[in-house]
């Protein structure tokens, strides 16, 4: 697996702060560096974790499974996710994601636990449910990427995807 040499040095990094024998606590941080330069966490990535921390791949693969904030399938380009929590359900969070969806070109139906994300057929764009983004009172709301979006109803989802579109 390909690593830059900055990656590399930051995981030395994280690693520098915690005991030798409590180095398996940079664990999440090292997979939250490689889904960041790689956009998600594939088997390899596992194994260099592991390697790196001493410990077996399945220590690594627990987190991975668990968190699902850690993605274990490539994204779009664009990734989208929109919030679910009880304040934007109520405000209509499953309309604006099936509209989404709908706008974007994305199947959902092989969405499952272990791969919460659907990507459109050219690869644009992905998105999955997230759980809450604090912003309660003004939902439903979503990020596009870093993209932070407010009062995001159905109606507003074409508008919003042209902007990458």
């Amino acid at each position: 697996m390909e690593v830059s040499g900055e990656l590399n040095k930051q995981a030395n990094e994280y690693i520098s702060h915690y005991p030798n024998d409590q180095k398996r606590s940079a664990s999440l941080p090292l997979l939250h560096l490689l889904q960041q330069e790689h956009g998600y966490i594939n088997e390899e990535s596992v194994n260099w974790v592991a390697e790196k921390l001493d410990i077996e791949p399945i220590h690594v693969l627990e987190l991975v499974t668990f968190y699902p904030g850690l993605r274990q399938a490539a994204p779009g380009k664009y990734h989208v996710r929109v919030c679910r929590t009880l304040s934007c359900a109520m405000a209509g969070c499953y309309e604006t994601m099936e509209k989404f969806c709908e706008v974007a070109g994305i199947d959902r139906s092989k969405v499952t636990h272990h791969n919460p994300i659907a990507v459109s057929e050219d690869g644009k764009f992905s998105i999955e449910f997230a759980e809450c983004l604090a912003s309660c009172g003004t939902g439903p709301v979503c990020l596009i990427g870093d993209d932070f979006y407010e009062s995001v109803k159905a109606d507003n989802v074409a508008e919003l995807i042209e902007k990458y579109d």
